[in-house]
């Protein structure tokens, strides 16, 4: 391959794509959207300029790696458990129901048995990533529906190891009891050594290393750990998106969860826009015109059928009707583990090239109407309820902590150095509450003993603050030494809660400028506030009484613009 042609895949898929998500949020529709219509103007299937699709495919795989490693990280273990029973018993029933219903379906439309039951498993599985992906730009990620999606979502691709084996094993004729207990063996052992490599050891490095305070080694420290509980995975037959969100979902019940995940975003976003570039590449316009009514037929099985699957026996097995059908739009759709059993199918030779078209039309018409879906279901939702004379659903425990209600008086303290210290011991002496927002591992440890409540990471994180609810909070008092950390926590401060008291302290005369055009309530320069004290001293040692004091100090103090 030359030199070039991965800066070209990549520079050509990365411009498209935010082109394409651009226009796509200008619209009010989700940038997935776009991505996915940028993949298809760049794809082999259309004139213009083409992108390397096995570049794409390759660099979209880490997008789907850190998808969901990320999401493992916005959960905990005992939510998704909490799900476990609809989503174990349900799920069984619905990739079930969906691989029967897809193989008379396919029968039906003239294709063979073999191509029948590949197409029957295609359509049972749903995206992870898509799914995840949405609910978390519509911060609906932790909602009941979103865990019990995830949960839902989690069985489905154990399903695969299942369906692979089975779907392989009937078409070489091999044994299929002992393969398929020789996956699960698999299975078990990778989670017998995961299980304490993520509950215990990925924890601690992770805290050592940020105890470093060295940004980029934590990032480089989180990226491995995702690629390399991905591959650790498909050394053990399991998938890399799987093992990468059993690994997040570990971490995640560590203090630095938090910390990792805003660093892994910006990463994480650039490769998942991948990802769904290459679901683009893969759609045949002229293939779904000449074959409209099969791909109809198709989309209508991946989306209606498997929603209404997913709703139907989640209200068999206790979820409430809302809950459920929420979680049947969510993964109403097909995704990476549909990819690969088309794949199997293909390079088997069992699948023929229609059917394979087929299945790559319909998952990725599937994942361009899933945005579209998501955000008008609970819409409709709302309009059935409000014409049937009720109040419509109540309000989400995200909504209720978005800061709609009754403030508190607290401050939040962002770095816990000295000048921090100071700050909170201040206002522990009037008993004042406050959240402090630190890096350093021992120092929250020493908070946490003496009930203090910390965020651990970095304060120009958006994430950590936002887990401090600024909403509710009085004042936010920025200490952190770095210049252009203090900038990015006054800069999401001020633009999330336009009206909320700052304090910062500004090293020089350019950075209280740079500050006040940010709309600091109160800048602090030290050495100008040691200057007035030092002048404050000396006047008083002289003999000058200390409302004369007071009023030199203050006009200095407004001469030299000091807040």
């Amino acid at each position: 391959m030359p030199d070039t042609e991965l800066l070209v895949t990549l520079a050509l898929s990365l411009i498209a794509a935010t082109v394409g998500g651009a226009i796509a949020v200008r619209l009010g529709q989700s940038a997935i959207l776009g991505f996915v219509i940028a993949g298809l103007i760049i794809g082999p299937y259309t004139p213009g300029a083409v992108a390397n699709v096995e570049t794409v495919a390759a660099l979209a795989d880490i997008g789907l790696v850190f998808l969901l490693f990320a999401v493992g990280l916005e959960l905990s273990i005992g939510d998704l458990f909490r799900a476990g029973r609809v989503a174990l018993l349900g799920g069984t029933l619905q990739v079930v129901s969906l691989v029967a219903l897809g193989y008379v379906a396919a029968t039906a439309m003239g294709f063979t048995p073999i191509e029948a039951l590949f197409f029957g498993a295609f359509i049972s599985q749903s995206s992870s990533a898509v799914m995840a992906k949405i609910l978390n730009e519509r911060g609906q990620l932790d909602s009941a529906h979103g865990l019990v999606a995830l949960g839902w979502a989690t069985l489905q691709d154990l399903s695969t190891i299942v369906l692979v084996v089975l779907l392989t094993g009937i078409t070489a004729g091999g044994e299929l009891g002992a393969d398929v207990l020789l996956a699960l063996a698999n299975a078990a052992l990778f989670m017998a050594i995961i299980l304490p490599l993520g509950r215990y050891v990925l924890p601690f490095l992770l805290e050592r290393v940020a105890a470093l305070r060295s940004r980029e080694l934590f990032v480089l420290s989180v990226v491995a750990i995702a690629l390399g509980t991905a591959y650790l995975s498909e050394f053990f037959g399991l998938s890399l998106a799987l093992g990468a969100f059993v690994a997040g979902l570990l971490v995640s019940e560590s203090d630095i969860s938090h910390h990792a995940l805003g660093e892994l975003e910006p990463v994480r976003d650039i490769f998942a826009a991948l990802f769904f570039v290459s679901v683009g590449m893969l759609i045949d316009p002229a293939f779904v015109l000449a074959s409209l009514a099969l791909v109809l037929i198709a989309v209508v099985l991946v989306v209606a059928a498997k929603g209404i699957a997913i709703a139907g026996f989640g209200r068999l097995f206790g979820l409430p009707g809302r809950t459920a059908l929420l979680a049947g739009v969510a993964l109403a759709q097909s995704g990476e583990f549909s990819f690969l059993l088309a794949r199997i199918g293909v390079e088997s030779g069992d699948v023929g090239q229609q059917m394979f078209s087929l299945m790559l039309a319909s998952a990725g018409v599937s994942i361009a109407i899933s945005p579209t879906l998501t955000a008008w279901t609970p819409r409709v939702m709302r309009r059935i309820d409000l014409r049937r004379g009720g109040r419509g659903a109540p309000v989400s425990e995200a909504d209720a902590a978005s800061g709609t209600g009754p403030a508190r008086r607290y401050a939040v303290i962002c770095g816990y150095g000295r000048v921090g210290r100071l700050v909170a011991a201040a206002l522990e002496r009037r008993g004042f509450p406050y959240v402090v927002i630190e890096v350093d591992p021992r120092i929250c440890r020493e908070l946490r003993a003496r009930g203090v409540t910390v965020i651990q990471g970095l304060a120009e994180n958006p994430r950590n603050l936002d887990r401090a609810e600024l909403g509710r909070a009085q004042v936010v008092v920025v200490t952190v030494t770095d210049q252009l950390a203090m900038r990015l926590v006054v800069h999401h401060v001020r633009s999330e809660f336009p009206r909320l008291t700052i304090v910062a302290r500004a090293r020089a005369e350019v950075d209280r400028e740079a500050l006040a055009k940010e709309g600091v309530s109160e800048i602090v320069l030290p050495e100008t506030e040691a200057a007035l004290e030092m002048a404050r001293f000396t006047l008083t040692r002289l003999g000058v009484s200390s409302a004369e004091t007071q009023a030199i100090v203050s006009g200095l103090r407004r001469r030299t613009g000091a807040s």
